[in-house]
């Protein structure tokens, strides 16, 4: 199976997911934006992952490959592959779907439980009742069409959608270690202004390493699913 990786930034990387695919015997390849790399055939790709970055997507003037990338999301989604997004992925899935992305009446950074939303259907991914999971964005978007909402919380509504049996979009970020925790917060410094759900960067970082293991585990269970859905 080959997982591809959509990569923004150089401080944003897959974190506790690349650590899954290589334990689930998956070939691992990646495209680095921030590098100039090139986007792979999307008929090579069995399962797609689009991490997050401090862009929005609507930043297309500024950043030209959003489009392409925006298209590529789309094609893999038609195609009945298996594709999870993470906060900025999230938001360029949606996009791909037809929604529209918006800046979020809240801010939301640090650590802050999310809520389920139940459906009782097993063709849908279940997320806990409620789990504290760490946050860092601003923007949000539009549910698409045809799209189930999994998760909200309360400074986001669309916290996580299950699109189809394969497509799944987190705003929140499963995938943070401790070292990836640290890069985010020396790299956007300057987004730790106080509000309502903005955490301090003390506050932040003194996660004890209990609460990164059960979000990495529940990020195990997603691609679990995803993979298991895509049935390959």
């Amino acid at each position: 199976m080959h997982a591809h990786i959509l990569q923004h930034v150089a401080f944003e990387g897959p974190g506790s997911i690349a650590a899954w695919l290589e334990m689930a015997g998956c070939d691992i390849g990646c495209t680095r934006f921030h590098d100039g790399e090139a986007l792979p055939d999307p008929a090579t790709v069995d399962l797609l992952v689009v991490m997050g970055g401090p862009m929005s997507v609507n930043d297309e003037a500024e950043f030209p490959w959003l489009a392409e990338e925006t298209r590529f999301v789309g094609d893999i989604i038609r195609r009945g592959r298996p594709v999870l997004g993470v906060c900025l992925g999230a938001q360029l899935i949606a996009s791909a779907l037809g929604a529209r992305v918006f800046p979020n009446r809240e801010r939301e950074i640090g650590w802050f439980p999310v809520e389920a939303v139940a459906h009782g259907d097993p063709a849908l991914f279940g997320f806990p009742p409620s789990v504290e999971v760490f946050h860092w964005h601003g923007e949000t978007f539009d549910l698409p069409d045809g799209a189930v909402r999994l998760a909200r919380s309360a400074a986001c509504d669309n916290q996580a959608f299950q699109f189809g049996k394969a497509v799944i979009g987190l705003q929140f970020h499963l995938e943070t270690t401790p070292a990836s925790a640290q890069q985010i917060v020396e790299h956007c410094r300057a987004e730790l202004r106080p509000a309502p759900h903005v955490q301090s960067e003390a506050e932040i970082l003194a996660a004890p390493i209990d609460r990164y293991l059960a979000i990495n585990d529940l990020m195990g269970e997603v691609l679990a699913f995803l993979r298991a859905a895509g049935g390959r």
